[in-house]
């Protein structure tokens, strides 16, 4: 089996040795690719210096998520590659995660995005995130079976065959940084394919200390709300209902709390996606390859 990691990397260093050193370790070997935002620290010499057996991609403007791992997707594509592991820089994988995913992914071609249980940096609990996407309350909980339906895992570790990629494309250029997971997400969904994750399989995404902020709660808004205009499984109209029409109603009822602060807030996000109708009806166009979405 024919793998290609990608890193997107910007500042990368409190994680590199982590993260690399888990791809050194792994039982299946893959190929890596490091593609780097523009980092200010010590990231391209550290790489060149300590893993010359990373192909370094050097970026000299921040290209955003989705952009970058367009690079390596495009890349794995064009050199005929049977995978591609997209991995967050501040996370990394067991010895046993490549291979498992990989082969799992050729058992269950029914499978878009396969993904590994995520755990925090110190391995003690369940990351956050994945808990809630994931339903679960602790490790305690983790179901049997070789792959576990998940309608969204976020893309800190992705295994995705070529096979998915040809069918439903790369990155949509409309998500600059977060929101692209999830975009990518409903599509595979219009396209006839599922996202799991294998519960026998363990990584690591250290996020677990960052704090949120109020600009941090609204940018996430930002980009639901954006994923939800973009999504191809609704209707036009009904992607406009759930979005710009449901960030309005969210401009009433902080008004009627009180919250004018927060009002103002949503009535810039309303205005915002407004602005990007052009842009979303193409990419809304782009993604739309195969006729039906699942129910």
């Amino acid at each position: 089996m024919n793998v290609l990691v990608i890193i997107v990397s910007y500042n990368f260093m409190p994680w590199i040795d982590r993260c690399l050193d888990s791809l050194r370790q792994s039982q299946l070997k893959a190929n890596v690719m490091v593609i780097d935002n523009a980092s200010a620290d010590a990231t391209v010499d550290t790489v060149r210096k300590r893993y010359p057996e990373v192909k370094l991609v050097v970026n000299k403007a921040n290209l955003g998520f989705g952009r970058a791992n367009n690079i390596g997707m495009k890349y794995a594509l064009d050199h005929g590659y049977d995978g591609v592991l997209l991995l967050n820089e501040d996370a990394w994988v067991n010895p046993d995660v490549i291979g498992h995913l990989s082969s799992l992914a050729v058992r269950h071609p029914e499978y878009g995005i396969l993904s590994p249980v995520h755990l925090t940096g110190s391995g003690k609990t369940l990351e956050h995130g994945f808990a809630t996407y994931a339903h679960l309350q602790s490790t305690a909980d983790l179901p049997d079976g070789e792959v576990v339906d998940a309608g969204f895992i976020d893309a800190a570790i992705w295994y995705l065959p070529m096979g998915s990629i040809r069918r439903v494309g790369m990155f949509a250029p409309l998500f600059y940084h977060y929101g692209e997971d999830k975009d990518y997400c409903n599509r595979m969904a219009f396209h006839g394919l599922k996202v799991g994750y294998v519960p026998s399989v363990f990584g690591f995404h250290d996020r677990e200390n960052r704090k949120v902020t109020r600009s941090g709660r609204f940018r996430a808004e930002w980009v639901y709300m954006l994923s939800e205009y973009a999504n191809v499984c609704y209707s036009l109209p009904k992607a406009f209902a759930m979005s710009v029409l449901a960030t309005c109603k969210k401009v009433m009822q902080s008004l009627v709390r009180g919250h004018l602060r927060d009002a103002c807030s949503f009535m810039a996000i309303a205005f915002r996606l407004l602005g990007k109708t052009g842009a979303v009806i193409r990419t809304r166009r782009d993604s739309v390859k195969t006729p039906a979405c699942p129910s």
